[in-house]
Formats: C-alpha cells, sequence, structure tokens
C-alpha cells in the first residue's frame, strides 16, 4: 500500500452544482478532521462545514463521506467531499489540502492505479473504466461498462485457468511418469489446447470491433469537385465544419467530424474532389483523398444529378461493397427513384433542400451497425489485448506442434504452454505487467 496520501477533484471541471474532492490514503481521516469538526461514519453522508485551518476562514458547507479500507474504490481509507461546484470553493478546499503536511495532488489515473494495485479490478476493468469516463456514444457507453464490469477480463481469465489446469496435469505425467496415472491424460491435454486455440481465434476473428467501437467507424466522403461534397458533409453534421464554393477545388485538406449516428461513433471526412490537376497543393489534397478512401471502414461517393447518367471515372474506381452512393443535387435534376451506379443502388438526394436524408441517415445507421456485428459478446479493445492473444495462440500452436513431433521432449511442450499462460496473465495484470502500467495508467484524467 502506498504511503502517501492523494487527493484529487473527482468530478468534472466545469462549474456545476456539485462537484467531489476525494481524499485517499492513510491521512485521509486525519486530513478530513483539520477541515471540520463533523464525526465521520463509514459509508453515511454527513453534512459539514469545511473550513480552512491555517485562516479560520469558512470555505464550504457540504457532505462528507468515508470509506474505510478495504471497502473503498481504492483499498485505502478514502474520504469524499461534495462540495458545491464553484471554481472558487474548488480552488480553496484544493489548496487547504495541498498545504497540509503527507499529501500531494494526484496524478492521472493514480486512484484507478491504487484500485488494480489493491485487486478491486484487473487491468481490462481500469481500462474499462477509461473508456467509460471517454464514452460519448451509446455503443461506446454499453462496451465499456460490460468492461469495467469484468466481462473481458473473466473471459481472459477463464482461459487462463483453463490452460494452467492443463499444464499442471501435463507436468503431472512428466513429474510422476512412475505413478498410476491415467493413460490418456496427454492426449486430453492436446484437446485443451487445440479447444483453447480455436476459441480464442474465434474471439480475435471479430474484425477489430472492439477496437473500432473505441475510436470511431472512418467514413470517406469521396467525389469530383463541385458535386456537393463539403455540403453533404454540413448537412450531417448539422453545422458548419467545411468550407463551401462554387469554385471547384475548395477542399484541399482532409476535413474530420465525429457523428453519434444511432449510438456508434462514426468519423467522417470530406476529402478533396477527384480530378487531374496541376497545382501543387490540390495534387496532395487529391493524394490524401485516395488515402483516407483507401483506409477507411466505409465509403460515400458522391455524384452530380446535374450531368446525370455521366459518372465520373476516378470515383467510380473507388466503389466497392462498402460504399454507399448517393447522386446529389436532385433539386437541378429530374431523375427516378430507383437509380443504379456500377450495379449498386445509388440513393437519390439534394443536401442544399434536406431531399432523401433521412433515407441516407437510415442507410447509414443500418450499414454501421452491421459493420460492429454482435456487440453482445466481449471483444479486444485495444491493440495490447490483441498482440497477447496472438502470442498465446502462437506459443499454443507451437506446443501441439512439439506434441506432434517430439513426443520425447515434454518439456518444451510445457515451456510453450507456460508462455501462453503469461501472454493471458499480461491483458488482465496477473504477471509481469510493471512496465504497462504507467502506459495503461497515463490517459486518464486527473481525478479517476
Amino acid at each position: 500500500m502506498k504511503a502517501d496520501t492523494i487527493y484529487a477533484l473527482a468530478s468534472g471541471a466545469s462549474r456545476a452544482g456539485v462537484a467531489v474532492v476525494r481524499i485517499s490514503g492513510p491521512e485521509s481521516k486525519a486530513a478530513f478532521a483539520t477541515l471540520s469538526d463533523a464525526q465521520l461514519e463509514p459509508r453515511r453522508a454527513v453534512r459539514t462545514v469545511v473550513k480552512d485551518k491555517e485562516s479560520g476562514d469558512k470555505l464550504d458547507d457540504g457532505l462528507a463521506i468515508l470509506f474505510p479500507a478495504p471497502a473503498s474504490f481504492t483499498g485505502e481509507d478514502v474520504v469524499e467531499l461534495h462540495i458545491h461546484g464553484g471554481r472558487a470553493v474548488i480552488a480553496g478546499i484544493l489548496e487547504a489540502l495541498g498545504r497540509l503536511q503527507g499529501l500531494r495532488l494526484a496524478e492521472p489515473g493514480e486512484f484507478t492505479r491504487r484500485a488494480f494495485e489493491s485487486g478491486k479490478m484487473d487491468l481490462t476493468a481500469a481500462e474499462g473504466l477509461a473508456d467509460l469516463v471517454a464514452a460519448e456514444t451509446e455503443a461506446q457507453r454499453r462496451q465499456a461498462l460490460r468492461q469495467s464490469r469484468g466481462e473481458l477480463g473473466n473471459l481472459y481469465e477463464s482461459w487462463r485457468q483453463r490452460l494452467t489446469e492443463a499444464l499442471a496435469h501435463f507436468e503431472a505425467s512428466i513429474d510422476f511418469s512412475d505413478e498410476e496415472l491415467p493413460s490418456t491424460l496427454a492426449e486430453e491435454v492436446e484437446i485443451e489446447l487445440t479447444s483453447l486455440t480455436d476459441e480464442i481465434d474465434g474471439h480475435l476473428a471479430d474484425e477489430r470491433r472492439g477496437e473500432r467501437l473505441r475510436d470511431g467507424l472512418h467514413l470517406a466522403i469521396i467525389g469530383p469537385p463541385n458535386v456537393g461534397k463539403s455540403t453533404l458533409l454540413n448537412v450531417l453534421a448539422q453545422r458548419d465544419a467545411a468550407i463551401v464554393a462554387a469554385t471547384a477545388g475548395t477542399t484541399r485538406d482532409v476535413v474530420e467530424v465525429n457523428l453519434d449516428l444511432a449510438g456508434y461513433p462514426v468519423v467522417i471526412a470530406d476529402t478533396a474532389g477527384l480530378r487531374k490537376s496541376n497545382d501543387a497543393v490540390e495534387k496532395e489534397g487529391i493524394r490524401r483523398a485516395h488515402c483516407r478512401a483507401r483506409d477507411a471502414d466505409m465509403r460515400l461517393a458522391v455524384f452530380d444529378a446535374e450531368i446525370w447518367p455521366v459518372l465520373d471515372d476516378n470515383t467510380l474506381a473507388l466503389i466497392d461493397d462498402d460504399t454507399i452512393i448517393v447522386v446529389n443535387k436532385i433539386d437541378l435534376a429530374e431523375l427516378g427513384e430507383k437509380l443504379t451506379v456500377a450495379e449498386y443502388d445509388a440513393i437519390p438526394i439534394s443536401a442544399l433542400t434536406g431531399a432523401g436524408i433521412e433515407r441516407l441517415l437510415a442507410t447509414l445507421a443500418n450499414r454501421v451497425a452491421r459493420s460492429f456485428g454482435d456487440m453482445a459478446t466481449p471483444a479486444p479493445t485495444r491493440v495490447r489485448h490483441r498482440q497477447a492473444l496472438e502470442n498465446c495462440c502462437n506459443a499454443l500452436t507451437r506446443a501441439k506442434q512439439t506434441a506432434a513431433e517430439h513426443r520425447q521432449a515434454p518439456e518444451l511442450m510445457a515451456e510453450d504452454m507456460r508462455l501462453a499462460i503469461r501472454a493471458l496473465g499480461r491483458i488482465t495484470g496477473r504477471v509481469d505487467v510493471e512496465d504497462l502500467l504507467d502506459i495503461i495508467f497515463r490517459d486518464f484524467c486527473i481525478g479517476k
């Protein structure tokens, strides 16, 4: 347990009716006693006047709650001050705490790190908590809440326990070969390794949906100049995010907007018009447009109704099954309801009048939801999860190969099984993760 006591604002920094200042560590109760004469009772809100020890000035009138160790968020003695959320009130109380000997301001993520080090949560749950704080859409909230409650960690821990049990049985067959052990023990271990490998491979074959849900699905708007791409972006964003002008080639760089689309995070990018150009700046913009179109999860290809059925070849070349096609400016042309481009159905719209936009939004929402698939099952949400799982699978594959090719060297198979167990343990923080802690917790905000 840490020797020092930390404190920080644990609620939002903006002005609010109520703010929470958290104090955690062995001197929490003593620190509170210097600010108030109130007698704390475990897990019971007590009304208190908070004073500055040095000046004797009254700082606020609020509530205080004591969470004694080990039944607290950090596993230490914790005192929370629920005070008025004015900036002057918060600053006064933080300054008063900062003058107390043995107290210091918490570093980003330090409360959660202490919770992990006290065994209150594993690393995946801690990461889920960080994602929950940062969640901006309903789908992100659901995924983060499940992870913070241990669903992902429990899955990985169950695999680790199964591997550990299999290793124990296998090593028993090595160390006690003279004993009357079941003759099928080694074969049963190999069957379990195959089963675990298949389960982990299936878990990894998710098209990175957990990571994409955290970061947002990337959608690129592509098309030739002056088809209304920037106007469409502004309509989808419901604000003037991109400059709109009649001059062709106005958009030179990628303009991004974050959207909540049917509860899913989407990053929509407006790109430069696709055409041949001798202008060095525009050529760079077109190059970036091609890169963004190539790297995007989905594309929104825009064509011009005014020149229908003439279609831009540069845009046609980028259309595939992950492309939604729209024909814009139908307010300036008479087109039928059924339009087809490159054997794909196209949606007629007018970004200027709003015609067809509801249909486009419904189509986008449906395609985005389908791209994330079944979110009811936990999925890896970080690159480090995926890398560790891949390392685990590689070790299990080597173990099975060793069993098939080197029956006389069972200790090699046992070592690969240990490596697989270690890889799973690094995800949850069960083994050898000290070097990961600073990286994992540095992105937390202060007070969490």
